[in-house]
């Protein structure tokens, strides 16, 4: 076991003073400001289509994610306390963010997806593509085209090096 997930396994120590409060919001948001920076510039990427680019953003997504989710762990765990310790305008400010932040995310996904879908059909498409110019040409008893069938479909094979 890593220390990763040994520290998602264990429950988040509660925030006690307004000192601790002030530094913890203040780590969560300089964390979810790097997390939107990195997400805004991969949806950028991704939507230009320098999907290869894109890859370099997973790495530091993932750990900042992490540490995002650590700290919101952390804050969900104090919540009655920091209701209380807070300022009610800081509170209402981290909440803002934090539904700008959703709000970037769902653009990402939907981003994401976009590709992938494109990806996936254009890859589906060649198969089938390959696989039809792969297949006797012959006509059935009904004086129809034979259509291939499925086990007579060659799998494809993608090399990312070149």
């Amino acid at each position: 076991m890593n220390a990763r997930t040994s520290t998602t396994m264990t429950a988040p120590a509660p925030i006690t003073t307004a000192a601790e409060a002030d530094q913890v919001t203040a780590h969560f948001i300089a964390v979810m400001d790097a997390l939107v920076d990195i997400v805004q510039q991969e949806t950028e990427v991704v939507r230009a289509g320098r999907l290869a680019q894109a890859a370099a953003f997973e790495k530091p997504k993932s750990e900042l994610a992490h540490l995002y989710i650590v700290a919101t762990l952390r804050l969900r765990a104090s919540q009655t306390h920091l209701s209380r310790i807070l300022p009610a305008e800081r509170r209402d400010a981290l909440c803002r963010r934090h539904e700008a932040f959703r709000a970037l995310l769902q653009v990402n996904l939907t981003v994401l997806a976009t590709a992938h879908a494109v990806s996936e059909g254009i890859i589906r498409g060649l198969s089938q593509e390959m696989s039809r110019n792969a297949a006797p040409r012959t006509y059935g008893a009904s004086g129809r085209p034979n259509v291939p069938q499925r086990v007579a479909v060659q799998p494809l094979a993608v090399s990312r090096s070149l």
